[in-house]
Parts: structure tokens; C-alpha cells; sequence
């Protein structure tokens, strides 16, 4: 709620209220409402193209080198118009800058991101198969969308973890459970409790097939996962019981155990290897 004169008088006494509102109104100023781009219907003659059809135009240099990748947090000021000048967004107007992963947006701003360095202002003009097309549905802006961007800050995302020497097929040396499931220490714990089923735990794990292709991993989106050991495959209620707070270890789940020879659609088939880093047990 935003707090206007009207409604902090109406709160509090009047001589207070008026003297906290004009204390408000002087320090806190509503953020500046962007201006309408005066190209906003169609890019300029001077604007640069790229071979998908995104046009973009920079306003203002920045002071950096780097420019981000697919796979980085960004963090940036923006606005948004259709082409009749209508602000459709506005982290500006929100007074509030945002961060994403740039891999998780627009075609349009994936690509156009990543001809920008630090500190840089750029206007871009965004076909509609690089936006949401042309009839979106659900509150969506439709066609050719116009943004100016500021790109504040760059986070780079964490580096892909090596696959396993060992992922084709658990070695000789590992241990083994009557289930099936293999398993080894990578790193000594430093607890001495283990968790229960019904127990609360917080990892960092990384999973792959037995070819090698990782289709999982909380170290690549740099944040820990916390969860109920009994709300997951069974191969992991099992697997995470053996181990203590501070080890790392890397199991080879079963089909049986994991989801299947058949799975639903987008989950991975086949016996499964994970490394899984235990954290801390919640309870």
C-alpha cells in the first residue's frame, strides 16, 4: 500500500500526520514515469539488426568489458511499450531494479542482453516471435514490443560440474545396499547423525544418466535444495539415510528405484547417477 497525505492524516493526529507526510512526500518521491520512446512504433534507420530481427540502439555507454552469457543472473532497469506507446511494465516506474537468469526470458531479451556491458542503456525493438507472438492471451502484450534496458550488474552462473569418471557403471569399490543401490564417499562428513525418512534435509546434488548428460543439478542455479526424505524417488529416501551432515557421495540409483524405464514425460530414465553434498539435517 502506498502511503499517501490523505492517509496518514486520516491515521494519525493531525499535526503529526501532516508533518509525516510532508517528511514522506520530500524523501521518498514517486519514481519518474519513463518516457514513451518517440521511435516507438518502428526502429530507426541508424538502429543495428541482428540476423533474428532484433533492432537495438544504444542510449547510453557503459562502463564495462564483460557482457553476459545465456547462463547469467542479470540485473537490470527497464521499460516496456507496444508500438502505439503504451507502458506495459516498468521496473523504472516500480522504482525497483530486477535480476533473472537470462536463459529464462524472451528470445528477444536472451539475445539482446548479451550485446550489452555493464552500465550500458539500449533500446530494443522486439519482433514478436522473439516476444510472446502476436496474439498471446493472458494479459500478454502482443506484436512488435519496445524496451529500454539498463543492465546494472552481472552475475556469472556457476560453472557445470564435472561428469563422473565413473558415471557409465558403479566400480567394484563401492558399496552396495539389497536394493540395488550403489554408492561412495567422496567427502568425509563431519557429523555423526544420520537422517531419518521422515527427517528434513538440505543438499546440493548434481544428476546424470549413465551416458553422461546432467539433467539436474542445484550447483548450476547456486542454491540448495531443502525437502521431506520421504516426499522424493525412493533411491534418494534410502540413499541420503547413509550418509552425515558435511559428507558428499555419489550414488547410482536403479531404474526400480528412480523413475523408471519408462518415465513421465521430461523426467530422465535408466539408472541414475547423482553427487549428493548433505548440508545440514533440518528435522
Amino acid at each position: 500500500m502506498t502511503l499517501s497525505a490523505s492517509s496518514l492524516r486520516a491515521l494519525a493526529p493531525h499535526a503529526v500526520g501532516l508533518a509525516l507526510a510532508i517528511t514522506l512526500t520530500t524523501t521518498y518521491a514517486e519514481p519518474t514515469m519513463p518516457e514513451t520512446p518517440s521511435d516507438v512504433q518502428a526502429a530507426p534507420a541508424d538502429a543495428v539488426k541482428t540476423p533474428s530481427g532484433l533492432a537495438s540502439k544504444v542510449l547510453q555507454p557503459g562502463k564495462g568489458t564483460a557482457k553476459p552469457a545465456a547462463a547469467d543472473t542479470v540485473t537490470v532497469h527497464y521499460s516496456g511499450w507496444t508500438t502505439d506507446g503504451k507502458l506495459f511494465d516498468s521496473s523504472v516506474k516500480r522504482g525497483s531494479p530486477t535480476s533473472f537468469p537470462l536463459n529464462g526470458v524472451i528470445k528477444g531479451w536472451t539475445e539482446g542482453l548479451q550485446l550489452m556491458v555493464e552500465g550500458e542503456k539500449r533500446r530494443f525493438w522486439i519482433p514478436a516471435d522473439l516476444a510472446y507472438g502476436e496474439n498471446p492471451g493472458g494479459g500478454r502484450p502482443g506484436g512488435l514490443l519496445v524496451f529500454d534496458v539498463e543492465l546494472l550488474g552481472i552475475k556469472a552462473a556457476p560453472k557445470p560440474p564435472a561428469v563422473p569418471e565413473d558415471v557409465a557403471a558403479a566400480p567394484e569399490s563401492a558399496g552396495k545396499t539389497a536394493s540395488g543401490i550403489a554408492s561412495r564417499v567422496l567427502t568425509a562428513g563431519t557429523g555423526t547423525t544420520h537422517p531419518k525418512a521422515t527427517d528434513q534435509v538440505k543438499v546440493h546434488y548434481s544428476g546424470w544418466t549413465t551416458d553422461g548428460e546432467l539433467f539436474d543439478s542445484s550447483i548450476l542455479r547456486d542454491e540448495p535444495i531443502v525437502f521431506p526424505l520421504d516426499r522424493v524417488i525412493p533411491g534418494w529416501t534410502e540413499g541420503v539415510q547413509l550418509m552425515v551432515a558435511g559428507e558428499k557421495r555419489r550414488l547410482w540409483i536403479p531404474a526400480k528405484l528412480a523413475y523408471g524405464d519408462s518415465p513421465p514425460p521430461g523426467a530422465p530414465a535408466g539408472t541414475l547417477v547423482f553427487d549428493v553434498e548433505l548440508l545440514e539435517i533440518v528435522k
